[in-house]
């Protein structure tokens, strides 16, 4: 099964460079690791490195699909592969490693245009796109919830992440601004103590976050606030 792979890898692009790597892993690579390769007792798993970015519309990929990037295919005896459909797959996972994924349109103040999805790979794909340092800040702001909040649920719509709980609906949302990300909990004024800042809404209220500014512990005080309390629930009841 694993001289097969090999074949097609070698078959599928001329510039691919084929490499033992890692105590003895066989390795494809081309401006960077395509894929490897690894024999177990009962399949041989073959893994993409960027195979959540691919197309896969012969649905190729069967193992490690809750990777954020990476995505395994296991052959187990017996099973075939069309070597044609598998050379397309790795001559497009070449192509990303050639040009990089496509990227997002900044808006108004830097904030990222990333279509409308649920779950957490449209909010990682925002949070890669924001701009300078304000990048660090969503990341450590999804790390924090996801450390509060296990059973978090992930949304991004009108080019902004929003975070919620099954039952409770959505708690919070990010946006970024030019010397900003604002942060809204969408019940704030029931936080203690409350958000600094307010609008017309009586419930929502913010905190600007500049560069330098990123205060963990009072933003995880009403994280866990928030998510213990009803939510909004404007465009999906969770």
């Amino acid at each position: 099964m694993l001289s097969e792979v090999r074949r097609m890898f070698l078959k599928a692009h001329p510039e691919v460079v084929e490499e033992w790597k890692w105590m003895g892993v066989p390795t494809w690579s081309h401006q960077g690791v395509v894929a490897v390769a690894n024999a177990f007792k009962d399949k041989v798993r073959v893994t993409f490195a960027h195979g959540a970015e691919l197309a896969d519309p012969m649905g190729f990929f069967n193992a490690g699909l809750n990777a954020s990037t990476k995505r395994a295919i296991d052959l187990f005896e017996g099973d075939t592969i069309d070597p044609a459909a598998f050379g397309a797959l790795v001559r497009e996972a070449v192509d990303y490693n050639t040009t990089g994924p496509a990227k997002p349109v900044l808006l108004s103040g830097g904030n990222p245009q990333i279509a409308k999805g649920d779950g957490d790979a449209p909010v990682q794909a925002y949070i890669a796109a924001m701009p300078g340092w304000k990048s660090e800040v969503g990341r450590r702001l999804d790390d924090l919830i996801e450390r509060t909040v296990p059973e978090v649920c992930k949304a991004v719509r009108w080019n902004s992440p929003f975070y919620g709980v099954e039952g409770q609906g959505w708690f919070l949302n990010c946006h970024v601004f030019t010397r900003h990300v604002k942060v809204t909990f969408f019940q704030g004024a029931s936080l203690d103590p409350r958000p600094p800042l307010s609008g017309k809404d009586p419930d929502s209220r913010w905190v600007n976050i500049r560069q330098g500014e990123f205060d963990e512990a009072r933003l995880e005080t009403w994280v866990r606030q928030a998510a213990a309390i009803p939510g909004w629930h404007g465009f999906d009841t969770l």
